[in-house]
């Protein structure tokens, strides 16, 4: 008897029927299109524009554009000048931004999220709907809001009145609060190491000022409108979080805390990223809120590299060094994201811990 062999259809070893790829890319190619018309195409223009000395009149694509290389990433970085004292200034305060907005917030949705989720907390929809609420109201409308709210009459000096502290003109002064603090104990200055050298044309002295009056208040609204984002994403998590090793572990001892941090947490690392990630990307691109409310005043204290962009391009007609920010700014939060990614990879249990885990007697 003869034994024959099939040979398998091209393509069936991946499952696909025939036809169903040309399908496939059939319902696809409309995203693909007005990804590629809108975004791709876009982003590609630009960072042509960042390269060249385009004036903003015609196409950039003209024969009379002409390739500057990487004079407009110089000007903003080496140059020197204004361009590059700007830029440091819009990065030292969107750096201070990210670095108080991104924990806090990440913190702030957690605590709500384990909070609402549990079962003994009467009317959690309602609770969950009233944290979510924020995040999904205009930007513009609460930037409003928040001016009415931090003005120098307004409710948040009222309050701070009531317990002796008078509170400061929010958007009208240009100190950082860290300066404002040591000067209410007499330091005025920094050591001569800090100001007599720095970065991006300010002194390190400037870079530590922390955050301005009016930039405390833009964080203040930042973690409070989208803290209810993060906060739903960790509830979904959490649901899936099995509940046999809490129980285990509350056989063996374990107090609440420990259960969180030792059991929960940990299975919470991929949302976390996530968290993290939109956090950030967020965070570097804040633009709404600072062309709403100060135009980077008071003295450029709330300037950003995504409004110093718009500026630099609409405003200047600098196009080549506003699109020139904007790559910057997205190299730093792709490198952002990478170190975020490294920080929160999994690791493989050390020796030392493994032999906490291992059975008297046993080798290992």
């Amino acid at each position: 008897m003869t034994l024959q062999v099939r040979t398998p259809r091209r393509g069936a070893s991946s499952g696909i029927r025939h036809g169903e790829g040309v399908a496939g890319w059939i319902f696809t190619a409309p995203v693909i299109l007005i990804l590629g018309v809108f975004l791709f195409i876009p982003v590609l223009m630009a960072l042509w524009v960042s390269f060249s000395d385009w004036s903003g009149r015609g196409s950039p694509l003209s024969p009379s554009v002409g390739f500057v290389g990487l004079d407009n990433y110089a000007a903003v970085t080496t140059g020197g000048g204004l361009a590059e004292r700007n830029f440091g200034i819009a990065l030292r305060n969107n750096a201070w931004y990210v670095l108080l907005v991104v924990p806090l917030q990440t913190a702030l949705a957690l605590f709500l999220a384990v909070l609402v989720s549990r079962a003994i907390l009467r009317g959690r929809g309602f609770f969950r709907t009233a944290f979510y609420f924020p995040s999904v109201t205009s930007s513009v409308a609460i930037t409003v809001l928040w001016l009415f709210l931090f003005s120098t009459t307004g409710v948040i000096n009222e309050v701070l009145s009531w317990v002796g502290i008078a509170g400061p003109n929010w958007f009208n002064e240009p100190e950082g609060i860290i300066h404002a603090a040591l000067a209410s104990v007499g330091i005025t200055s920094g050591p001569e190491a800090l100001t007599s050298s720095g970065f991006l044309g300010i002194s390190w002295w400037e870079w530590l000022a922390g955050p301005s009056f009016a930039m405390s208040a833009f964080i203040l609204m930042a973690i409070f409108t989208t803290s209810g984002t993060m906060m739903l994403l960790f509830i979904a998590a959490l649901q899936n979080v099995g509940a046999e090793l809490g129980e285990a572990a509350m056989m063996d001892g374990a107090n609440g805390w420990q259960r969180f941090w030792r059991i929960t947490l940990p299975q919470l690392r991929p949302t976390l990223f996530t968290v993290l990630t939109l956090g950030l990307i967020g965070c570097w691109q804040v633009f709404d809120q600072i062309y709403t409310g100060t135009q980077g005043g008071p003295g450029k204290t709330t300037l950003t590299p995504a409004f110093l962009s718009y500026q630099s391009a609409f405003n200047g007609q600098e196009w080549g060094q506003g699109s020139a920010i904007a790559f910057i700014l997205f190299v730093i939060i792709i490198v952002f994201t990478i170190f975020q990614r490294w920080v929160l990879r999994e690791r493989a249990v050390s020796k030392r811990r493994a032999r906490q885990y291992q059975v008297k007697g046993q080798q290992p």
